[in-house]
């Protein structure tokens, strides 16, 4: 384990996720609590929660992260930007927008590109992290989508929904990581429970978890 981050570092590089379909007000409030008490980098969470959440956060270090068309991506390009425009007049400081796999395994790269590059343009300087269910491509298709996000204009790769077929490869990251050097940030997210599992994925070249579990990874954090 050669990557050494204090609980208050880690916290820093993780978004606290709850997107599950039956998440309810209550779950929403702790979440945002929980959140604000272990100074987390953003929470994450549906459309519908977006302004609950922004005033639930309010004086925070934690910011907001809203994801659009999730888990499938399956939204039509003009519902995504329209989504997004809203999440963003709702409180959000960042945008998780779900990939097109069909499209993209369909072949219609300039139509992923675009559409990516059209929700980045329509949220301004709003941070827009593409979500991409990689454990359905090869290492190549992977590599090539990760070039698009960029291209596009994305800040962010994130290389699981959390619906996907396996947990996340720390060697997916770093071969992303060696492919883009610099010009993408990768999120690693997907069944990340433990300290040493987010520490994997950092040494792996990742620069933000995204978990469900944030408040035990950082309890097995050390203090200092």
């Amino acid at each position: 384990m050669t990557v050494k981050l204090s609980k208050t570092q880690l916290a820093r590089r993780v978004d606290y996720t709850l997107v599950r379909p039956d998440a309810t007000e209550h779950d929403i409030r702790l979440l945002c609590r929980e959140a604000a008490a272990c100074g987390v980098r953003v929470v994450s969470v549906n459309p519908v929660w977006a302004a609950f959440s922004a005033r639930l956060l309010q004086g925070t270090r934690t910011g907001l992260d809203v994801y659009i068309s999730y888990p499938l991506g399956t939204a039509t390009a003009r519902i995504k930007i329209e989504e997004a425009k809203e999440a963003v007049a709702s409180g959000a400081t960042e945008i998780s927008l779900t990939v097109n796999m069909g499209a993209f395994l369909s072949g219609y790269l300039e139509y992923i590109e675009k559409e990516i590059a059209a929700v980045a343009h329509a949220v301004g300087s709003v941070p827009v992290k593409a979500v991409a269910e990689t454990s359905l491509l090869t290492e190549e298709q992977t590599l090539q989508l990760g070039g698009l996000c960029a291209q596009a204009g994305a800040a962010q790769f994130q290389i699981a929904t959390g619906f996907g077929k396996r947990l996340p490869d720390p060697a997916v990251i770093t071969g992303l990581r060696r492919a883009l050097g610099n010009s993408l940030l990768i999120k690693a997210a997907g069944g990340i429970r433990t300290y040493a599992d987010a520490i994997a994925m950092l040494e792996a070249g990742a620069a933000v978890i995204g978990t469900s579990s944030a408040p035990a990874i950082l309890a097995e954090a050390p203090d200092s």
